[in-house]
């Protein structure tokens, strides 16, 4: 859940590419740190991407967070499946990921949308308007 917040607001305040490089980078935190497996890399930075590039061309917060909600939970749970079954020598079915990725990606996304909501609001941040 704090992966996808984190995604989240940086496709918003930063854009995709900034999101997508955060998005890695905590992906290999937690693998070093041995809380995550290689299965944090294909939604994160796909649903961080999906946000990013829809944030961008509409300037809407929900699209961003239906960005990273399809990205991580249905993509990144469809591109799972290879890395389960040909790197970690899992044998999973092609969408067994794609439910709990989207469980998990829901709580994160929406409680950002909140944040850039409330902060955008009291113009805290001026997220909106272009440069």
């Amino acid at each position: 859940m704090r992966g996808q917040t984190i995604n989240v607001l940086a496709a918003v305040l930063l854009g995709p590419g900034y999101a997508v490089a955060i998005a890695f980078c905590i992906s290999l935190l937690r693998n070093i740190l041995g809380t995550g497996s290689f299965l944090a890399f294909p939604g994160s930075m796909i649903g961080a991407l999906l946000a990013g590039i829809l944030y961008k061309k509409t300037k809407y917060n929900l699209l961003a967070v239906a960005g990273e909600i399809f990205g991580t939970g249905i993509l990144g749970g469809i591109l799972a499946f290879p890395i389960a079954n040909f790197i970690m020598g899992k044998k999973v079915g092609a969408l067994f990921f794609a439910t709990p990725f989207l469980i998990s990606t829901l709580g994160g996304s929406l409680i950002t949308f909140f944040i850039v909501k409330v902060l955008d609001l009291k113009k805290l941040i001026n997220i909106n308007k272009e440069a």
